[in-house]
């Protein structure tokens, strides 16, 4: 007899009896807790070593961008904490940062997740305590106290939970369909003050203003005739600067081709025959983010039947999730393929171009997209508390939203309950966790200032 979604619910409340709610609250340290800085060095072996102090100038800015960079260090951190044994596809990288603006297809533009380097299945649990933890430290950094602070926390949590019953009555096409419009986040932050409002229209005239001929202009130059990328060493560096004439050589025509051959065969038929209406005329290796420094990332200039008929697609290597080591996945994909299909599966709309290929020459995974299609992210830092709680909200909705697509939203809100133990507990967590990314972060501090690590700081 197939189960009802009583019988789903039913079966959530009934996991409490072995993984109470309260359990959740618990953390401090285990006394064989991983050193988080050699986890974070264990993950800099195999990227590109002279980026590496960018990386980790841009981390020790603050115990904000130091979460944003170690997700490996919360990743085992949460391993080692009470699980419902629910899974979902995991965003992997949860933090509020990782939302925003980006244009559908059809060119409209919605709210989601937007970073999913870490994607992989997991317990649901995992991605809403990183949220949570996340609001603290950054409304820490912005100067609340943790009265304010737990209030936010308990907003992630509460949305969340509201959000995914409010999925159980729902259709599972419905459910696949649901997406969050960016008319409905400004009316959302209408609620807020005046200057909470400015920010929210920023971050949709921002997204709305880039534009492929705005990135064109931004990257691009003309040079004899020619469109090229510019020179800006070391985040903007074309290739031809980069590497020597006998590294142009080893990437052979027959190396590039068969780079670009398995990207196409990783994209639907009419959107190979799209791009063959491009030719590659340039290409740059290209520094971004915090945490994925040094990871090999470039950008490719391709042209159409015109200069100005021009896209710029990104190449991003793909290692394995640090949340691999710490869950079974049974599908063995390869890094790059994880990356697209878990953001297929758990993103509202995805951007046309996303694909994959593993190089012939050195075996690395890498995944493709557009770059900066009409993406806007907020500026927390200019929220109060009221509108920070309002953003957050509108992330757990995206959050709860992308587990329903994969998970069991029945027995997940049967698990959660309608009460605010849950909440409650989660908050505890992440004003905890906050604790221990604020000891980690000067824990990076003293490093550099001995010289065990090196930073550049403001690049």
């Amino acid at each position: 007899m197939m189960e009802t979604r009583s019988d789903r619910r039913q079966a959530g409340k009934a996991i409490r009896q072995e993984t109470p709610l309260r359990s959740h609250s618990e953390w401090s340290p285990p006394a064989d807790r991983p050193d988080p800085l050699q986890l974070l060095q264990e993950q800099d072996k195999d990227r590109l070593q002279h980026l590496l102090p960018i990386k980790y100038g841009r981390m020790v800015a603050s115990p904000f961008a130091f979460l944003r960079g170690s997700a490996a260090v919360m990743a085992a951190d949460l391993a080692a904490t009470p699980s419902s044994g629910l899974e979902v596809q995991l965003c992997g990288d949860a933090h509020l940062s990782n939302f925003g603006i980006f244009a559908t297809p059809e060119r409209k533009l919605v709210f989601d997740i937007n970073d999913f380097d870490e994607t992989h299945p997991g317990p649901w649990e995992w991605d809403v305590k990183r949220l949570a933890a996340s609001a603290v430290v950054a409304g820490r950094e912005s100067g609340y106290d943790d009265r304010i602070n737990r209030k936010l926390a308990q907003a992630v949590v509460e949305t969340y939970a509201q959000s995914m019953r409010k999925l159980t009555k729902t259709n599972t096409m419905d459910i696949w369909y649901f997406h969050v419009e960016v008319e409905s986040v400004l009316s959302v932050f209408e609620q807020s003050s005046k200057e909470t409002q400015r920010s929210a229209e920023k971050m949709v005239s921002k997204a709305r203003g880039k534009t492929q001929k705005q990135t064109l202009e931004q990257l691009t130059t003309m040079v004899d005739g020619k469109r090229q990328f510019k020179s800006d060493p070391p985040l903007l560096v074309p290739l031809d600067e980069l590497l020597s004439e006998e590294q142009m050589e080893e990437i052979s025509i027959a190396h590039v081709q068969d780079a670009w051959r398995q990207y196409l065969d990783s994209l639907s038929e009419e959107r190979r025959v799209l791009l063959s209406r491009f030719k590659l005329r340039d290409a740059a290796l290209r520094v971004g983010g915090v945490g994925s420094v040094g990871t090999r990332c470039t950008i490719l200039l391709l042209e159409g039947v015109t200069k100005e008929d021009a896209i710029i697609l990104q190449q991003k290597e793909a290692g394995p999730s640090v949340l691999e080591m710490h869950t079974q996945d049974s599908k063995h994909l390869s890094p790059a393929k994880r990356v697209v299909i878990g953001q297929r599966m758990i993103q509202a709309a995805s951007d046309i171009f996303l694909g994959w290929h593993q190089s012939g020459l050195t075996g690395a995974n890498y995944y493709w997209r557009q770059l900066k299609d009409m993406k806007g992210s907020l500026d927390v830092a200019t929220l109060d508390p009221e509108g920070l709680e309002t953003y957050l909200r509108v992330c757990a909705l995206c959050l709860a939203r992308a587990h329903a697509r994969t998970g069991e939203p029945d027995t997940i809100s049967g698990y959660i309950g309608s009460g605010k133990g849950f909440s409650r507990a989660i908050a505890d967590f992440a004003l905890a966790y906050a604790d221990q990314t604020e000891i980690d972060h000067q824990a990076l501090v003293s490093a550099i200032e001995s010289g065990q690590i090196t930073a550049e700081i403001g690049i």
